[in-house]
């Protein structure tokens, strides 16, 4: 356990922690860093398969951000836009009142595979208040991880520079 605890860290500050500090030590600012994460992480889990990879490149550019790390945050989130697939499209339908979801996220996805058009048809109104209960929630969600970022990059900014000097 101790074993599979110490490659989590090693893969965590290799992959994560370590370029996030290089950027900070490149002159990126803990701001830009934390606006470019929380944007990520919450363009990230938008509730439409396939297109956070466009939405996150798109956010990149108009604020002028790190769209490597934007990515790779991006592409890490993953499979938390699979596990908050069907909860959005649930809190679309209370948000909404207008469909229900009946299936299953292992249902949808065998239905996906088998008639693609088909099945995006049929849940076209329930994906929609997905979308909207996403757009609800989303402000709320990259204000707090913006904020909560951006005083741990701070802080590990304010650290270095101790360290430094």
């Amino acid at each position: 356990m101790k074993k599979l605890l110490n490659r989590i860290k090693y893969f965590f500050n290799n992959k994560y922690l370590a370029p996030l500090i290089k950027l900070l030590k490149q002159g990126i600012t803990p701001k830009e860093i934390a606006l470019g994460v929380a944007g990520a992480i919450t363009l990230g889990i938008f509730p439409v398969l396939g297109s956070t990879t466009i939405l996150t490149t798109a956010f990149a550019l108009v604020f002028r951000l790190n769209l490597p790390l934007i990515q790779l945050i991006n592409f890490s989130v993953y499979p938390l836009q699979l596990i908050f697939f069907i909860p959005f499209m649930k809190l679309g339908e209370h948000i909404f009142r207008y469909a229900t979801l009946n299936y299953s996220f292992a249902e949808i996805i065998e239905m996906l595979s088998n008639d693609l058009g088909g099945t995006i048809e049929m849940l076209w109104s329930v994906s929609m208040q997905g979308i909207g209960a996403w757009f609800v929630t989303a402000p709320f969600l990259g204000i707090l991880l913006f904020l909560l970022l951006k005083r741990v990059f701070t802080t590990i900014s304010n650290k270095m520079k101790k360290d430094v000097t």
